[in-house]
């Protein structure tokens, strides 16, 4: 699992506690840092690795013009040499797997040499890991969203990457929902990175390690995946956090299923959340949601 992007600014100069800590049970979990200044990385790098990060990736795939104004993000893929004093740099301060998440091209620039170049610049480095993003990224004229959506998908981008470098670890990301299309890329690439669609419907995941990593036992079913988010945010509420924080990722879980809609009604009521401060608050809220599944089995049943 990787966390959303975080700054090295953030981190170096903010607090540390707030956008680093994670409970052990979400392990592995890769730290993802935005940046560009080679020193910064790796002094970031090395939070992360102090905090339990299994991996640190660095992130030259985000398109917003934000982060173009910090110098980084997509636009660092006009600068594959300085990427690699980055990564360099951050390799030299951990000891955990250094990585990168890129896109296939910049604006108008598509031809595959330029994303080639790009990462025998970075394997030259020492990068064995790059997670493939494959669309371009246009850095003026579409948002952050429209850039996940607009520039065409071209699989075959990252498929001849891996032809080209068969000892990278090459995983593709983009546009990714069913297993089936999950099977169709494992036969070209090394891995599948899930992006939205586990936090629209992340149910998806329920099969994953039974299906790809050997898992013999049942697969959890949506009421277990329900049972044990409502102890970890039962312990998040102990500890003084907010329930919506956690609340607003598993709001996707009863996605097309009967009185669905009124549960995630009640999840999603961030007035109540914020006056919930105990474990028996959590355990209620959780238990008026899902009424409203049976009460909607009950309807059909009648």
């Amino acid at each position: 699992m990787y966390t959303e992007m975080v700054t090295t600014g953030a981190l170096l100069h903010g607090d540390v506690a707030r956008h680093l800590d994670f409970d052990p049970a979400e392990q592995p979990v890769a730290l993802q840092l935005g940046g560009s200044e080679p020193a910064d990385l790796a002094a970031s790098a090395k939070l992360g690795e102090r905090w339990g990060y299994a991996e640190i990736n660095l992130n030259c795939g985000c398109p917003s013009e934000r982060v173009q104004r910090g110098a980084f993000g997509a636009c660092l893929m006009a600068e594959p040499q300085l990427v690699a004093d980055c990564v360099r740099a951050m390799r030299d301060a951990v000891s955990v797997p250094v990585t990168v998440k890129h896109r296939i091209g910049i604006d108008t620039i598509e031809h595959y040499d330029f994303v080639r170049d790009f990462v025998g610049t970075i394997a030259e480095a020492g990068c064995q890991t790059f997670i493939v993003h494959a669309r371009n990224a246009i850095l003026k004229g579409l948002s952050p969203k429209e850039n996940r959506e607009i520039p065409p998908l071209r699989y075959e981008v990252a498929y001849q990457l891996k032809r080209e470098f068969p000892q990278l670890e090459i995983l593709i990301n983009g546009g990714i929902t069913r297993y089936d299309e999950i099977d169709a890329h494992l036969r070209h690439v090394d891995g599948v990175m899930i992006g939205r669609e586990a936090y629209h419907q992340p149910f998806l995941l329920a099969e994953v390690d039974r299906r790809y990593y050997g898992d013999t036992g049942p697969s959890p079913s949506r009421l277990d995946a329900e049972l044990a988010m409502q102890r970890y945010i039962g312990d998040l509420v102990e500890r003084g956090g907010y329930m919506g924080a956690a609340t607003r990722h598993m709001l996707g879980l009863y996605r097309g299923v009967a009185g669905g809609r009124g549960w995630r009604r009640v999840l999603s009521d961030a007035r109540r959340m914020h006056a919930i401060r105990t474990r028996d608050g959590v355990d209620a809220l959780f238990e008026e949601a899902r009424s409203h599944l049976h009460a909607e089995r009950s309807l059909q049943a009648a």
